[in-house]
């Protein structure tokens, strides 16, 4: 079988029984995952990975979700075509242009500049246009403005408000939190008078996002 078919059908498997498998039933979120091409943004090295259930390293103690995480997140977030997204940790770009295709525009960033340069490149070769990447470290600072949509792709030991006080009313933020080995997949909604209501998904287990606070460890 030629690599290109090897490709598709790897492409389709993943899809019709990883990411389906995990209850990822939205149909716009099925087919960008079918449409973007994972594989572009997966190191060499990792290439028989690209469509594996499985994290694959990207340097710096970063990795990529497997690809039914990221479908159930891009699903929890029920992103419209006039959203405006937030995405906390860029990592290789994947899920960036996966968003971009569900959403009006998107404002990543990421605390590793080789990390938001490499991706830049990946979505440029795309043609992606509605994407801006910043560098910068979320744990200490935010970009301005409010969201429709905070997707945070690493893991918080201790909850982060600041994630919920930038989204506009009717904002849905998809965070996982706790400690390994086991973690709380969540979404919280901002509703009307700034009231958050947070829903538990699944258990999971994350990397951390990077810099992130942790709970002071326990001492006899």
């Amino acid at each position: 079988m030629p690599l290109e078919m090897n490709t598709e059908f790897a492409r389709t498997q993943m899809v019709a029984q990883q990411v389906r498998g995990w209850e990822v039933l939205d149909p716009r979120v099925l087919d960008v995952l079918a449409a973007v091409p994972r594989e572009h943004f997966v190191p060499e090295a990792y290439q028989k990975l690209a469509f594996a259930e499985a994290t694959i390293p990207l340097g710096h103690g970063q990795f990529m979700m497997p690809p039914s995480l990221e479908g159930r997140m891009l699903q929890a977030l029920e992103l419209t075509p006039a959203d405006e997204v937030l995405e906390i940790g860029t990592g290789s770009g994947f899920v960036t242009a996966c968003l971009s295709r569900l959403a009006k525009a998107v404002v990543s960033v990421d605390i590793f500049p080789e990390l938001t340069a490499a991706a830049g490149e990946r979505l440029a070769a795309l043609g992606i246009d509605n994407v801006e990447l910043l560098t910068m470290d979320a744990t200490r600072e935010l970009p301005e403005g409010r969201f429709d949509a905070v997707a945070v792709t690493g893991s918080l030991p201790l909850f982060d408000t600041r994630f919920v006080e930038i989204l506009k009313p009717g904002g849905r933020l998809f965070v996982v939190t706790g400690s390994p080995p086991v973690m709380e997949a969540q979404l919280v909604v901002r509703e009307a008078g700034d009231r958050p209501q947070l829903s538990s998904l699944f258990e999971t287990n994350v990397p951390p996002l990077a810099n992130a606070p942790a709970p002071p460890a326990f001492r006899f």
